[in-house]
């Protein structure tokens, strides 16, 4: 019978997947920190998630080795954390193997006191010495040696490293959010197209990573200023993710990076979150230009979603891994003649055409040769006669779905259960802005679902928000992201169904936030409640994820819109003015924050629609507000026919109260910096007033200064 250490007992699946390592693992927590100080050892920590590719080569290599095993318990206290369950400690000590070595990455290697002090950090071990690369067998003898010899050495290091961490006044003036105008929007536009790839899109080189935020950023500069190059950045990027490797084209939904600078050949695993913020931006895409790919696309990956990753009680899981039967990328690579026994040999030859598969494959491991598998992306098919050119898209799609079912009976990747309260809130909100664009209802439910899974299972006794739920468990104090970003998810999903409950509950979550995390000494958010290791951190730079402060940002200032709260309003002022000097020295590196800066910078407008909901000129004014892009639109609906539903919008937005149909049929009233016009009762009527409300002036597409050729998405 195969042996079982502490972590047997964890609900996380990484910890659980160390479960049966020699290691004497112990989850983070009192227990292993008061054994490391009653034996005075250190303490060896690892930090990694489930789908991490690296960390399961470090556990097989090295963790299931009982060489290592036995340096590691006999002489350090080994702890485990999942960094999506823990990103209070995650952050804090990636800080610290960055000030270390310059670098990061997953999984984490940490050595330190018993008291939290790190005096050591790396990321991935072997477990001997390979490609110079040095080995734990060499390692955890020199720190044991240096723990027991020079300790003073030790100490004075940790308490070195800790006070490097220490945050650092950033130069440039005084915080004010007035600094913040216009013209930081330019320079983040400026500083983005300096970094652009003209020819394959996105931006710097390999590796690739979409970052979502920054097209939504890009789009917006263009509605905006009419500048085309923005919108053609963006459109181009969009355009090479979906129709390279980046992009499964069987299943849908986007792998985690480009190892390449083309897109091509992609870190494997797929990610809740990549999932969501490119649902939305792809959908925001096709609100702004219409092009009828963005929208398939964004419901693509919906559909991804709603079929793989949606939990049976409404939840969404965290991630798939990008291995399977012990390889990187075997579920989704191709050979010609896998083709053929899939399709039959005229199939796979539009198959192979349309999708880029040669006989000899690409290169999808780096410093590896082709090998004869293939990443499926589309390819420029010729105009000329053939059977690929010729191939009709139903044709196509039936060749999908039989490669896709094909592929479904192979050994599947490894999904992350766990639902964490952020990555649904932006699931949440990239559902809503699919059901926008597609007026597909199924889209809204699934939202609805989820939201009601995180607000009814994932709280405590005092109604206290949770961040992560698995095995029936929901438990850690949720951070700033988690009421950031649930607080987006729902509003977004008010202003879809217009249920008023996801709006009192998306004030709720901003509240709390304020009194939980919010900094009164120098403004802004911190990431946690209290500090577990080192000090408390605040964020502003926008990674993969957005911060926490970014979203927050513009969630508050949405919130002020659409119930008329002057503090939110103000809230949001301090937050920016906190932040102001990070911003205005870096603008690109927040670029998500910037997307809430040109909304608070205007114009922008309030929408209120009265009537019933079951009369047709009501479901007309609001099919109005939904089809267009509504970015700069907050929309309430005061239904005349549900009268505790019209309450709960009057009690949430009192300036409504007095907002009623006009003779009985629907109206509009369209509001904007701070004047409002007579309501309108009519689908032409609110389109006319829309563009005509004070202030509200998005510059047009200055068309006729696009050069020849640019990019469009």
């Amino acid at each position: 019978m195969t042996s079982t250490n502490r972590l047997a007992r964890e609900t996380s699946p990484y910890l659980r997947q160390h479960a049966h390592n020699p290691v004497d693992w112990y989850p983070w927590g009192e227990e292993a920190l008061d054994r490391a100080r009653r034996e005075d050892r250190p303490v060896f920590l690892s930090i990694g998630y489930s789908t991490c590719h690296w960390c399961h080569v470090m556990e097989r290599e090295s963790f299931a080795d009982e060489a290592v095993a036995r340096l590691l318990n006999a002489h350090f206290v080994a702890v485990k954390i999942d960094r999506e369950e823990r990103p209070d400690l995650d952050q804090h000590f990636m800080a610290v193997c960055q000030k270390l070595t310059g670098t990061g990455g997953w999984p984490l290697t940490i050595v330190m006191t018993p008291d939290k002090q790190a005096f050591f950090a790396g990321t991935y071990f072997p477990r001997s010495r390979r490609w110079g690369r040095p080995g734990l067998l060499e390692i955890l003898p020199l720190i044991h040696e240096a723990w027991s010899t020079k300790r003073p050495d030790i100490l004075r290091s940790a308490d070195e490293i800790a006070a490097s961490l220490e945050p650092t006044e950033v130069p440039g003036g005084p915080r004010r959010a007035d600094r913040l105008t216009a013209a930081t929007l330019d320079e983040a536009f400026r500083e983005l197209a300096s970094d652009f790839d003209p020819v394959r899109g996105g931006f710097g080189g390999a590796p690739k990573f979409p970052i979502p935020h920054q097209l939504a950023f890009l789009i917006r500069y263009w509605q905006r200023t009419g500048h085309g190059e923005a919108l053609g950045m963006a459109g181009k990027t969009l355009k090479a993710m979906r129709r390279g490797g980046l992009y499964d084209h069987l299943g849908h939904g986007f792998h985690r990076y480009s190892t390449d600078a083309d897109w091509l050949v992609p870190h494997f695993e797929k990610m809740l979150y990549d999932q969501a913020l490119l649902a939305e931006v792809y959908a925001d895409a096709f609100a702004a230009t219409g092009r009828a790919e963005l929208r398939r696309t964004a419901a693509e990956v919906a559909d991804y979603v709603l079929r793989d990753l949606a939990g049976p009680e409404g939840g969404f899981a965290t991630a798939e891994d990008a291995d399977s039967e012990g390889e990187e990328g075997a579920f989704y690579l191709w050979t010609r003649g896998e083709l053929e026994e899939v399709l039959g040999r005229e199939d796979a030859a539009i198959a192979a055409q349309a999708f880029g598969v040669s006989e000899a494959g690409q290169a999808v491991k780096p410093g590896s040769p082709p090998d004869g598998r293939n990443v499926l992306h589309e390819v420029r098919l010729p105009d000329g006669p053939g059977p690929a050119a010729e191939a009709t898209e139903e044709r196509l799609g039936s060749i999908r779905r039989k490669l896709l079912a094909a592929r479904e009976g192979r050994p599947r990747p490894f999904r992350d259960t766990k639902v964490l309260a952020d990555w649904n809130g932006l699931m949440i909100a990239g559902l809503a802005a699919v059901h926008r664009v597609t007026g597909e209802d199924r889209y809204l439910r699934a939202a609805g679902r989820a939201a009601d899974f995180v607000l009814d299972r994932m709280r405590d006794s005092e109604g206290r928000l949770l961040h992560v739920y698995s095995e029936g468990q929901a438990r850690v104090p949720a951070f700033l992201d988690d009421h950031a970003f649930l607080a987006k998810g729902l509003t977004a999903l008010y202003e879809a169904g217009y249920e008023p409950r996801y709006l009192e509950s998306a004030l709720d979550l901003a509240e709390r936030a304020v009194g939980l995390f919010w900094d009164d000494g120098e403004g802004g958010f911190y990431f946690s409640a209290e500090a577990e290791a080192g000090r408390r951190r605040k964020e502003i730079y926008d990674g993969a994820v957005p911060s926490g402060n970014s979203v927050m940002f513009t969630a508050l200032l949405r919130l002020a819109r659409l119930t008329g709260r002057r503090e939110l309003e103000e809230r949001a002022s301090h937050l920016a003015a906190a932040f102001s000097s990070e911003v205005a020295a870096r603008p690109r590196m927040s670029t998500e924050f910037l997307c809430g800066l040109d909304y608070a910078l205007g114009p922008s407008r309030e929408v209120v629609v009265v009537g019933s909901s079951e009369a047709a000129e009501t479901r007309e004014l609001l099919a109005v507000l939904r089809g267009g892009s509504v970015r700069d639109t907050a929309v309430l609906f005061k239904p005349t026919d549900k009268a505790e539903t019209a309450r709960a919008v009057e009690r949430l937005a009192p300036f409504t109260k007095d907002m009623n149909a006009g003779g009985g049929r629907a109206a509009a009233y369209v509001c904007s910096e701070g004047a409002c016009l007579s309501p309108v009762a009519s689908a032409t009527g609110l389109i006319e007033a829309l563009k005509g409300s004070p202030g509200v002036s998005r510059a047009r597409p200055r068309t006729r200064r696009r050069r020849r050729g640019s990019s469009r998405p």
